[in-house]
């Protein structure tokens, strides 16, 4: 077992999906222990540690919160008498939760960090609570936290052919929005008398439908929105004309246009309420990119594993903490070993060979950027 894969367990043991304390402090303990770099933990749980200088900087970026685990995920009771996570090691993958959202790439940034010759000031930050929407991540920028560059750990193998680690340059955000109707209620045997809140509601709906959302190209592929009703609720009785119905809708937002939701407004007594905005991202540098894939490329060559091919410039789905890093002015680039799937999954896994190939890519970033 190396360095990697016992820093890597070692935090995925650690319970961080209700309070995530104890996982910042083991990750700033590690800091203050191997590095010289100055350590913070911020009022939010934020872990953050500088080395170097410049009047640049680049920044490792990650998270230590995750999703609840599986009850198959959990070793009720350590012989300390502490509940911790399960954490199994078989067939070259470190199973576990967390393992690939995303302590492994936290503990790759880690030793990254560490080793790094970094020609700018390098900057190593894990997030709290970016699973419930980028809290800490917003607390930081909020506080100032605002590095030139960054490459954030999210997943981003497996996107242009199996086992390769691609740098994605973009990713969609996600909106949540309510459409309320309004009505005024009646009896059914007397319709006319009331306004028909899910009438309204359906109209809207329709309005929802016929908006086309907007679709970016980068990197050669399409970026496409959408805008999807996933929920309804309105009705009191069978025999009462309703006079409110909500309507839920999940929408993928991406980098610049975004969709007009408020068209469904036009419809009378319907309004509707934005109750999330993750922001979506766009690297605005090509040379960083090129940077980032060029240390893919030589970390692919250190670690080959069973890749499939060669890194590319990719985009995700999924939002993620580079969505705020780009909206207040980081560049930002997404490298990470988690594959498509792996997330949130009862057998969430990692593969051990692709966590040593992102300390290599990590590393390799931090001494190549900037090029000049």
């Amino acid at each position: 077992m190396n360095e990697l894969d016992r820093l890597a367990a070692d935090l995925v043991a650690i319970p961080s999906h209700e309070d995530e304390r104890e996982a910042g402090e083991a990750i700033a303990e590690w800091l203050a222990e191997e590095t010289a770099a100055s350590v913070q933990i911020d009022d939010s749980g934020n872990v953050i540690a500088r080395t170097g200088d410049g009047d640049r900087s680049l920044a490792l970026v990650g998270h230590h919160d995750v999703v609840p685990p599986d009850d198959s995920q959990v070793v009720d009771e350590t012989d300390g008498g502490e509940t911790e996570y399960a954490v199994e090691r078989r067939d070259g993958r470190l199973y576990g939760r967390g393992s690939a959202d995303m302590k492994g790439a936290v503990a790759a940034m880690l030793l990254a960090f560490r080793d790094a010759e970094p020609a700018i000031e390098l900057v190593f930050a894990s997030f709290a609570g970016e699973e419930q929407g980028g809290v800490g991540a917003r607390a930081a920028i909020d506080e100032g936290f605002a590095p030139d560059y960054a490459v954030v750990g999210e997943g981003s193998t497996g996107y242009s052919a199996p086992g390769v680690t691609d740098v994605a340059v973009a990713h969609k955000g996600r909106r949540a929005s309510t459409i309320r109707a309004s009505g005024a209620s009646a009896h059914a045997s007397s319709p006319e008398e009331g306004e028909n809140a899910i009438y309204r509601a359906t109209d809207a709906v329709d309005e929802l439908r016929a908006i086309a959302p907007p679709t970016v190209e980068v990197a050669g592929e399409e970026l496409s929105g959408s805008l999807v009703a996933t929920e309804i609720d309105g009705g009191t009785a069978w025999n009462v004309v309703p006079d409110a119905c909500e309507v839920t809708v999940d929408e993928r937002t991406v980098p610049g246009e975004r969709a007009p939701i408020e068209r469904v407004e036009t419809v009378s007594g319907v309004d509707v309420e934005i109750e999330q905005d993750l922001p979506p991202m766009r690297c605005d540098d090509d040379a960083f990119a090129e940077a980032a894939l060029d240390a893919a490329a030589e970390a692919h060559d250190a670690v080959p594993g069973d890749a499939e091919g060669e890194p590319a410039l990719v985009t995700k789905p999924h939002a993620t903490d580079a969505g705020w890093l780009a909206q207040a002015g980081t560049t930002c680039v997404v490298c990470g070993p988690a594959e498509p799937g792996e997330a949130h999954t009862a057998d969430e896994s990692v593969s051990l060979d692709v966590l040593e190939r992102c300390y290599e890519l990590y590393r390799g970033v931090a001494e190549l950027w900037p090029a000049e």
